[in-house]
């Protein structure tokens, strides 16, 4: 009997990966996560603690429920084909676009098998024979870590949050400005893990209800808190009007791009000022060239700000005195003085703005090193590099920094009133999921440290938001635009903004003191 349920618990755990996938990718059907991880916690609860299977393939199984997760989840490598104007051949394209999907998947899904290892670890111990209900609790913290771990290193993409499907549901996200994101992807897992437990024994009736009971208990608290953290107010602050530019330029016409940009930015900025705009923000490498060498760019912009009597922010390229060349964000104030301040985007892209292990790349896999439309690798910059404005210390993050939350962090505690986030989905995201993606990882960052964040995208989405990650205005991806708001200056500190990412800490801990308590835990009974 027990062998055939656990041949069973595959199933149900693939099903749970690819109907929680989907709420990521169409977030309108987000309200249903509450209830799509119910059969992978079933399955999670059936294999892991069956003693039929070893460890290796608690491993293997756990990979794979993972890899199907991601794999659906990245299914927006397919709008990357083809890669013909960085000059490859539709086979080439094709190589390189199957080799990023499924081996972005893998690189998630390695560690992602680890879940469910440390799990059946623990199953081996006697923590669950004395206390089962810890079940839920404990696979939710395993879960919570392994997507902290997604931030670190040039392997992690942290893109498949589960928090990420919650984007059209604001006041259930709040509670991230208090512990992180993270809490909210802990709060749905253990939702549908207590669920998946009261189901799973039903016969214990007392027990199945004492779970259904703490999962409402800790939605409907969750709802409460959101909506009472939305409508608090912190008094009256400094406001100024803004305005993000998004131009729908062709950056694949190289040959005429910079006619172009000067040509529609500059129109659509003259646009902006004219209705009241104080501060314009352009996209990340809207002049894909190095402004500070090229005197032409550099008076253009400098001539444009002093014309319209505007502060502009502008994505470009920079140069430094040894040479490296950053993707930067510079910002010319209304006299036309370009800032010596230049922000360098900390995370940059693999693959896309430099080629990680270069040499076994080129070797190995060519059409991929040459994925980058860049002739060398960009340089990542360090530290936040906060303009001086008018209204106090701006931040900037360039687009593939948003996803990794340290970033905004940093920014906000070394001062940032207000965040910018220029940015440029033409050469990847098109119209595709992942360009809503990542306009749900930017909510998430104006939420956690509770500051109003403009986002311009050259083909979108270009937005502005408030610091409950509310829009006031946005534009859909492919369309030409310009998107205004009235931002507040924000000097408060949220409660994450000051302690970080404690909250995944202490999943650590509790993970790591099971085991020893597991172990000196006398076997009381088999649940």
């Amino acid at each position: 009997m027990e062998k055939k349920r656990t041949k069973r618990a595959l199933p149900y755990l693939l099903l749970g990966a690819i109907l929680t996938s989907l709420t990521l990718i169409f977030p309108q059907l987000g309200f249903l996560e509450w209830f799509t991880l119910i059969p992978l916690f079933i399955g999670a609860y059936r294999f892991c603690g069956s003693s039929k299977y070893g460890l290796w393939r608690t491993y293997w199984v756990g990979f794979l429920t993972i890899y199907v997760y991601y794999f659906f989840v990245y299914h927006w490598f397919i709008n990357l084909y083809p890669l013909d104007f960085i000059g490859m051949d539709n086979a080439s394209s094709l190589a390189v676009v199957l080799a990023g999907w499924l081996g972005l998947s893998l690189l998630q899904a390695i560690p992602g098998g680890l879940i469910f290892l440390v799990f059946k670890l623990l199953h081996r111990t006697n923590l669950f024979y004395r206390a089962p209900l810890l079940r839920p609790f404990v696979f939710s913290a395993l879960w919570v870590v392994f997507e902290w771990s997604s931030t670190l290193g040039w392997t992690g993409v942290p893109w498949g949050r589960l928090c990420l499907g919650q984007s059209e549901y604001l006041p259930i996200l709040q509670a991230s400005s208090l512990f992180g994101s993270y809490v909210v992807s802990f709060l749905l897992l253990l939702f549908n893990g207590l669920l998946a437990y009261a189901i799973l024994y039903h016969k214990r009736r007392v027990k199945a209800v004492l779970c259904v009971a703490l999962a409402l208990c800790l939605f409907i608290s969750n709802l409460v808190l959101g909506f009472a953290l939305i409508q608090k107010t912190d008094g009256e602050r400094e406001s100024v009007k803004v305005a993000a530019i998004q131009g729908n330029v062709d950056m694949h016409e190289t040959g005429t791009v910079l006619a172009n940009v000067m040509a529609v930015y500059g129109e659509m900025t003259r646009e902006a000022a004219a209705e009241g705009a104080e501060l314009i923000v352009w996209p990340e490498t809207a002049f894909p060239y190095r402004l500070n060498n090229s005197g032409m760019m550099k008076n253009y912009v400098s001539s444009l700000a002093k014309e319209c009597g505007i502060t502009l922010i502008v994505g470009a390229l920079y140069e430094d005195d040894e040479e490296r060349v950053y993707n930067a964000v510079y910002m010319v104030s209304p006299d036309g003085v370009i800032s010596d301040t230049v922000y360098a985007k900390r995370h940059l892209v693999p693959f896309g703005e430099y080629v990680p292990m270069r040499e076994l790349i080129m070797t190995l896999i060519p059409p991929l090193a040459n994925l980058s439309s860049l002739n060398s690798d960009l340089s990542p910059g360090e530290g936040s590099a906060l303009f001086e404005s008018e209204w106090g210390k701006l931040g900037s993050l360039l687009c593939f920094d948003t996803i990794y939350e340290e970033l905004t962090r940093e920014s906000v505690r070394d001062g940032a009133v207000l965040m910018m986030l220029p940015s440029n989905d033409s050469w990847w995201f098109s119209d595709s999921a992942a360009t809503y993606q990542q306009e749900a990882q930017a909510m998430l960052r104006a939420i956690e440290n509770g500051r109003y964040l403009v986002r311009s995208g050259n083909t979108g989405i270009s937005s502005v938001m408030d610091e409950h990650g509310k829009h006031l205005s946005m534009l859909k991806p492919m369309v030409e635009g310009i998107a205004y708001g009235e931002v507040e200056l924000c000097t408060e500190l949220t409660l994450y903004t000051k302690i970080g990412n404690l909250f995944v800490y202490l999943c650590i801990i509790f993970i790591v003191l099971l085991f020893p308590i597991g172990i000196v835990l006398p076997r009381k009974r088999r649940f």
